[in-house]
């Protein structure tokens, strides 16, 4: 425990601070890419996640320094050259390297590296249980040199452990032959790859006492031109000789430089990360992050508005307004009429209160269901909704877009006959005004009544020859008379202003049923639509600032 609190100051204290940064930019790039992105691509990703963590949790005093090469190239021997022993002829009397073997300068935070790298314990080496340090030993303070099998082995086993080592080491060493430097095996599975991660590489041409000295030069600059062709401008070049010394001095300064400049760990989790990052970034598509659009909503639940049905509930609420209160405000004499035309709010089995269900037998409404043509309306504004939104983005994360804005148009059917039935349409009630309305029919009515039954018995009188009082006259005319013509008259004249009155409050209430409809509506295209939708454009953002991060 105390060599990871240790190790962690350490790290600190080199400068890989950005480094976690970076690498929490990472991680929420990645997790907002699972299932949206290649899994394959997303699980290596995480991965690099996962290693730079579980590297940054051990020791920071060590550099984990990786020679590897193919099959006589002379890696194990190079091994052997820096390490000033010949540790990799001791257990392996063999043609080719089958296992990863380490040495180690620094013992104290090394077991838990070698624990991590899984290297077996009969393959370690302490070199401070080695003779007495020298001064070249001493530079070397804290690496971990590991001497990988051979990359062209034909065994499968060797080429998995030469992946996996290679993606845990600080810095790479690559040892080629005079005869095969060019072979594209090497280059093409492994120096190329590693573009990205030149400040971590170093290349090694062994043999060079076997070529002419006239020729080496030369040869040089072809592995120059190769390594450029790779990707790996910059990257230094060794020649050297593991048999008789040639250039080791020169490559051990080399490492030891840079195990003193405590810069590897830390350049090679930055070359991963950025690496990873930027195949995220490819394939996610650079695009900023978009926004829906009000207009494009808009669009849509108009689509959706009209697969509902709303202007076929919005004409009902309004000729039902028109019925229900000609009823309550035409002639009472003939009012009673109405009560023979059918509701239609009722036929579309709407307003029928709290106990709509147990009235009708059925927990729907009877509006039609849309048209082929509607449902194709509602497709291309889904459709172009996804498309508008998902412009720029790379091609699997548009998918996931579309795929989003689609995934729940099956619920379409029952959400918008809910949020229909479940809509109050404002038409319970009939207007205030209607009362006071009905109160002076009636007293219109009684007025021509009583002008009525007090002419008939004026009537009466006059045929019974019964002296009859004087009729009291208003503007020269009986009262009787007048109130029963102005009764009359009155009330008719009432029902005609009151249909007016009428028809204006049922296109005001028709209009309140729209805009309240409409609002349920788009609860539904919010549901089934925007939310999916806004939740991929959530994560897309996420993405896109985590890559911002990483690749910082």
């Amino acid at each position: 425990m105390t060599s990871l609190l240790e190790g962690a100051k350490a790290l600190l204290k080199r400068g890989s601070d950005d480094v976690g940064p970076r690498l929490a930019g990472l991680e929420a790039a990645t997790d907002a890419a699972r299932g949206r992105l290649d899994d394959a691509l997303v699980d290596d990703a995480a991965r690099v996640v996962d290693g730079a963590a579980a590297r940054l949790r051990l020791s920071a005093d060590h550099t984990v320094v990786a020679i590897a090469g193919a099959t006589g190239s002379g890696k194990s021997s190079t091994f052997n050259a820096l390490v000033g022993l010949d540790i990799a002829a001791v257990g392996l009397r063999r043609p080719t390297t089958s296992w990863a073997s380490a040495c180690v300068w620094g013992v104290d935070g090394a077991e838990e590296v070698l624990d991590w790298l899984e290297i077996p314990e009969r393959h370690r080496t302490v070199r401070d249980s080695m003779l007495d340090a020298t001064r070249a030993d001493r530079r070397l303070e804290g690496v971990v040199l590991l001497d990988l099998p051979d990359h062209d082995s034909t065994e499968v086993s060797h080429h998995l452990e030469v992946d996996r080592l290679v993606r845990l080491a600080d810095l790479m060493i690559w040892v080629l032959d005079p005869q095969k430097y060019a072979d594209a095996a090497i280059h093409e599975r492994y120096l190329r790859p590693m573009a990205g991660h030149r400040d971590v590489t170093v290349v090694v041409l062994n043999h060079i006492d076997t070529v002419p000295e006239a020729r080496r030069d030369a040869m040089l600059a072809d592995v120059r031109r190769l390594l450029d062709q790779d990707g790996l401008t910059g990257v230094p070049i060794f020649a050297i000789s593991a048999r008789d010394g040639t250039g080791v001095a020169e490559l051990k300064g080399e490492v030891a430089a840079r195990v003193a400049a405590k810069q590897a760990t830390r350049t090679r989790m930055a070359a991963d990360v950025r690496a990873a990052a930027e195949r995220l970034d490819a394939a996610g598509g650079r695009a900023d992050a978009p926004r829906l659009q009000r207009e494009r909503i808009e669009a849509l639940e108009v689509a959706f508005a009209d697969a509902a049905g709303v202007p076929t509930v919005v004409a009902a609420v309004v000729e039902s307004t028109r019925v229900r209160a000609n009823r309550a405000t035409g002639w009472p004499v003939t009012a009673w009429l109405s009560r023979l035309r059918p509701d239609p709010l009722k036929r579309l089995h709407l307003d029928l209160g709290a106990h709509a269900k147990q009235l009708t037998g059925r927990s729907r409404t009877s509006i039609p269901e849309p048209t082929p043509v509607q449902r194709a309306r509602v497709d291309t504004e889904v459709r172009a909704l996804a498309d508008e939104v998902s412009a720029g983005m790379g091609r699997p994360w548009a998918t996931a877009v579309r795929r989003a804005s689609t995934s729940r148009l099956d619920d379409l059917g029952d959400g918008l006959d809910a949020a229909v039935g479940g809509t109050d349409l404002g038409v319970a009630t009939i207007p205030v005004w209607a009362g006071a309305v009905r109160l002076l029919q009636w007293l219109l009515i009684l007025a021509a009544v009583g002008g009525g039954v007090w002419l008939a018995g004026l009537a009466v009188m006059g045929y019974l020859r019964v002296p009859q009082p004087d009729t009291p006259r208003w503007g020269g005319f009986p009262i009787p008379t007048l109130l029963l013509l102005g009764g009359i008259a009155l009330g008719v004249l009432l029902a005609l202003v009151c249909r007016l009155l009428v028809r204006m409050t049922a296109r005001s209430r028709g209009r309140s049923a729209h805009a309240r409809l409409t609002g349920a509506i788009g609860g539904v295209a919010e549901e089934l639509v925007v939310a999916p939708v806004e939740a991929e454009l959530a994560a897309y953002r996420d993405f896109r600032a985590g890559l911002e991060r990483a690749l910082k």
